[in-house]
C-alpha cells in the first residue's frame, strides 16, 4: 500500500523486491529460465541493498542480500561443499568500483609506498563448480548449489576434455607431501563457447526444442543432463580460479595461485593482470570491455581482488560475499529498431521458424538484421508485432535476440502475428503435435526439406550409400535430378549422375562435373542399399521421433512397412520403449498421402520393406504400471534399469505422484523415496527389481 504522497513505503518494498529476486534467481538458477536480463535482475539488488542500508531494521536472515544465489535440484544427490561458497558483491560502474577500492586500501593500510595489489580477472559467465581431489586423483565434482550443498555432476563433468583427472607432477611440487594424504577442493565456471552454443541453438530450431536463452543456461542445463551421453556432445570447458583450502598449498598470492592451477593441468583464463592502482585497475576493465567481443566464450564483468592471501583472510567475509573481493559488471548493449517483418523459414527437418527481419542496427561489433523469433509462443511472451520499434541485443553477445516492444511507439492498427495454415514452401498442411511447440510441414515431397532428407537418407545409420555426400546431392536438387528418396531409385540414371555440375571450374575454365567413374560407383552403392531391410528404411526416411533405436524397434516388432501402416496409433504405442508421442508422429507420416505415394514407389524399385524378426518381443506384461527409479543401483544404471522395464511396458518417470505404481530404491535415495512413502506408493529394493526383469511380473498381490 502506498503512503499519503504516493510512495510505496520501505518495508512493502523491500518485501516486494526479496519476492521478485526470490522468484527470478528461482527461474535462473533452478530451471535454466531466466524471467529476466542480467541487468534488470542486477537492477532490482542493487535497490534492495540500498533500501536496507537506509533501513537497517529491514535486513533480516532470510533477505535475498544474506543468501549466495542458487538452488539444490533434487535431479542430483546433494554434496556439501568442504567450505561455503559464496557470491560476489557487485560495482555497477566505475565510482562503485572506485569507492570498494578506497575502502579496501584504507582496511589494508595502504600508502604510496606500500599499495594494495590486486588481481583482475575476466567475470566468466558460467556455472559455478567444486572440483574434488583426493591422493591428487578426481574423486567429485558439485554445483555451487545454494553455496552450502550442491548437485553431484561428477558423471557429466568427467566428459569435459579439459578438466584432468589427476593433478600434474608440476603442480603436485607445491603440495605438502606431493599431495598425497590431502583432500584438495578446486572451484572455478564450466562455459559453453560462443560457437557451440551458436550450433546448440540452431539444432535446437530444427528439432522444435526450446533454444537456451544465453551460452551461460546452454551450460547450465548441459551440466544438468541426467544422460552424461548427451553432457558429452554439448562441448563445454572449464576455467577454474579458486580453492576451499589453500593451507596445503605453498602459494602467498592470488596470481602465484592462477600458476599452480596451471600448472597441475586446469584450465585457467589467460586474461589476468596483477594491478597496484586504481588506474590500472581502470585500465584492465575498459581493456576487457573493448575486446569482450573478441572472445569465444561470454563475459559478463570483471572481478577485482586483492592478490595478497594472507590480506583476504583478514579482510574475511560478510554474510553472502568476501570483502576481498567484487565483480566490476559491464553495461548491456542494446539498441532500437523497426520491425518490417516477421518471415517463416522451413527447416530440413519441417520446422516453421518465425524470423524477425528489421533495419540494420550495430550490437556488440557487427550490423545485425535478423533474428530467429524461434515459436509462435516466444512471439505471444515478447508480445512483438510486424511495424513495432523493438529493442534488440546479442544473447550471449553472439546470438542476435529481440528483447521486446517499445509499446508506445506501436503503430495504430498492428495486428498479432499468427502462423500460416500452409507450408509457404509446398502449400502442404503444417501441424502442430500436442505438447510441441513447433509448427511442421509434414509432406516428404517439401523443396525446403528436400536436400537435407535426401543426405539423411544416404547416411551411415540409415541406407549407408557410400559416395553420396551432401555437396553432391545439394547439387542434384538444384538441377532438378532428385525430389524425394524413391527418385535415387526409379529415375536417377548413371549418365545424369556423371553430367551433374559441381559448381567449379578446373584451371582451364571447364565446368567440373561428378564424372563416370564416381557415378558408377554411387550407383552401385545404390542399387545395394535396395537390402538393406526396413529399421534403414524408416529411419531413413526422417520420420519425427523414430531415430535408429525406435526404427529398429518398430521394424522387429510389425515386420513389414505393410503392418507398420495397417497398424493403429494405440497398436504402436503399446510397443515397449515407443508411447503414444512416437505413436502419433508415425501414424501422422502415414496419413499424408504424398509420404504413402513415395513408400509405394521405393515397393516397385525394389526396396526391401521387411525385416526379418531376429528376436521375439518380450510380452507387455508390465504394461499400465508406472515406475521411479531413485537412489544408486549395485547392478544396474537407471537409465539400463528403466530401459528393461519399458521393454516389458512399463512407463518409467521421473518424478513420483499418486500415479505411480512403484518406486525402487537404491541407496542413498533422498526426496523421491520420502516422497512415496508419504503417498503410500509401494517401495521396491533392487532384489525386488531383479525379479520383476526375470520373470516379466509386477510382484504379487499388486
Amino acid at each position: 500500500m502506498a503512503d499519503e504522497k504516493g510512495a510505496t513505503p520501505p518495508r512493502a518494498r523491500a518485501a516486494e523486491l526479496n519476492r521478485l529476486l526470490n522468484t527470478y534467481a528461482y527461474r535462473y538458477y533452478a530451471l535454466d529460465d531466466p524471467a529476466v536480463t542480467d541487468a534488470e535482475f542486477d537492477r532490482l539488488l542493487q535497490e534492495l541493498l540500498a533500501l536496507e542500508a537506509a533501513h537497517p531494521e529491514l535486513v533480516s536472515p532470510d533477505s535475498y542480500t544474506q543468501r549466495v544465489g542458487g538452488y539444490v535440484s533434487e535431479q542430483f544427490e546433494p554434496v556439501r561443499h568442504a567450505a561455503r561458497m559464496y557470491s560476489m558483491d557487485d560495482a555497477m560502474d566505475l565510482p562503485e568500483l572506485d569507492e570498494w577500492l578506497s575502502r579496501t586500501d584504507e582496511a589494508l593500510g595502504a600508502t604510496p609506498q606500500h599499495p594494495v595489489a590486486y588481481t583482475c580477472e575476466l567475470k566468466i559467465d558460467g556455472l559455478g563448480v567444486a572440483l574434488t581431489y583426493r591422493d591428487a586423483q578426481f574423486v567429485r565434482a558439485a554445483t555451487r548449489g545454494d553455496g552450502t550443498t550442491g548437485e553431484n555432476v561428477t558423471a557429466n563433468v568427467l566428459t569435459i576434455a579439459d578438466v584432468p583427472h589427476a593433478l600434474a607432477p608440476a603442480g603436485l611440487a607445491h603440495v605438502d607431501s606431493g599431495g598425497l594424504g590431502h583432500t584438495i577442493e578446486v572451484r572455478g565456471e564450466v562455459y559453453m563457447p560462443k560457437h557451440s552454443f551458436v550450433r546448440l541453438n540452431e539444432g535446437a530450431d530444427a528439432a522444435g526444442r526450446e533454444p537456451f536463452a544465453n551460452p551461460r543456461n546452454a551450460a547450465a542445463g548441459s551440466l544438468r543432463q541426467k544422460d552424461p551421453k548427451v553432457t558429452s556432445h554439448r562441448d563445454l570447458e572449464t576455467f577454474l580460479y579458486a580453492v576451499a583450502d589453500e593451507s596445503p598449498l605453498d602459494v602467498r598470492t592470488q596470481a602465484e595461485f592462477l600458476q599452480w592451477l596451471t600448472d597441475c593441468g586446469f584450465s585457467v583464463n589467460p586474461h589476468a593482470c596483477r594491478c597496484t592502482s586504481a588506474r590500472e585497475v581502470h585500465e584492465f576493465c575498459e581493456r576487457a570491455l573493448a575486446q569482450r567481443d573478441e572472445l569465444d566464450y561470454d563475459i559478463d564483468g570483471v572481478v577485482v581482488k586483492v592478490d595478497s592471501l594472507a590480506s583476504q583472510e583478514a579482510l574475511g567475509f560478510t554474510a553472502r560475499a568476501p570483502r576481498w573481493a567484487i565483480a566490476f559488471k559491464f553495461p548491456p548493449e542494446e539498441k532500437r529498431t523497426v520491425l518490417r517483418q516477421i518471415r517463416i523459414q522451413v527447416g530440413r527437418t519441417g520446422v516453421l521458424t518465425p524470423v524477425a527481419e528489421f533495419d540494420p542496427v550495430v550490437v556488440a561489433g557487427s550490423t545485425i538484421a535478423r533474428a530467429t523469433l524461434h515459436n509462435i509462443d516466444e512471439i505471444r511472451r515478447k508480445n512483438v508485432r510486424a511495424g513495432d520499434t523493438i529493442v534488440v541485443h546479442k544473447a550471449g553477445d553472439v546470438i542476435p535476440e529481440v528483447v521486446g516492444p517499445v509499446l508506445e511507439l506501436r503503430p495504430e492498427g498492428s495486428e498479432e502475428f499468427e502462423m500460416p495454415e500452409l507450408c509457404p514452401s509446398c502449400g502442404s498442411p503444417v501441424m502442430r503435435e500436442e505438447g510441441e511447440v513447433a509448427f511442421r510441414c509434414v509432406s516428404i515431397d517439401c523443396p525446403a526439406q528436400a536436400a537435407e532428407r535426401l543426405i539423411h537418407w544416404g547416411s551411415r545409420n540409415a541406407m549407408d550409400i557410400d559416395g553420396l555426400g551432401d555437396e553432391i546431392v545439394s547439387r542434384m536438387v538444384a538441377q532438378g535430378l532428385l525430389s524425394d528418396v524413391a527418385d535415387f531409385y526409379d529415375s536417377l540414371t548413371e549418365k545424369s549422375l556423371a553430367e551433374v555440375s559441381m559448381d567449379r571450374q578446373s584451371m582451364d575454365g571447364d565446368d567440373i562435373v561428378v564424372g563416370k567413374v564416381i557415378a558408377r560407383k554411387i550407383m552401385a552403392q545404390i542399387d545395394e542399399s535396395r537390402g538393406r531391410g526396413l529399421a534403414r528404411v524408416l529411419f531413413g526416411l526422417g520420420i519425427r521421433h523414430v531415430g535408429a533405436n525406435v526404427a529398429a524397434t518398430l521394424a522387429g516388432r510389425f515386420g513389414s512397412l505393410q503392418a507398420l501402416q495397417a497398424a493403429t496409433e494405440e497398436d504402436i504405442a503399446q510397443v515397449g520403449g515407443i508411447g503414444p508421442k512416437i505413436a502419433a508422429s508415425v501414424r501422422a507420416f502415414f496419413s499424408v498421402p504424398e509420404n504413402v505415394a513415395v513408400v509405394e514407389r521405393l515397393r516397385e524399385a525394389g526396396v526391401s520393406l521387411e525385416q526379418e524378426l531376429t528376436a521375439p518381443v518380450r510380452p507387455q506384461t508390465l504394461a499400465g504400471l508406472t515406475f521411479v527409479l531413485t537412489g544408486t543401483l549395485q547392478s544396474h544404471t537407471r537409465s539400463s534399469a528403466g530401459a528393461a522395464l519399458k521393454e516389458l511396458g512399463a512407463k518409467v518417470a521421473g518424478s513420483v505422484s499418486k500415479k505411480t505404481s512403484f518406486v525402487v530404491a537404491g541407496e542413498a535415495a533422498g526426496s523421491k523415496l520420502e516422497r512415496a512413502r508419504a503417498l503410500g506408493v509401494t517401495v521396491l529394493d533392487e532384489a525386488g527389481l531383479d525379479r520383476i526383469l526375470a520373470t516379466g511380473e509386477p510382484p504379487r498381490g499388486e
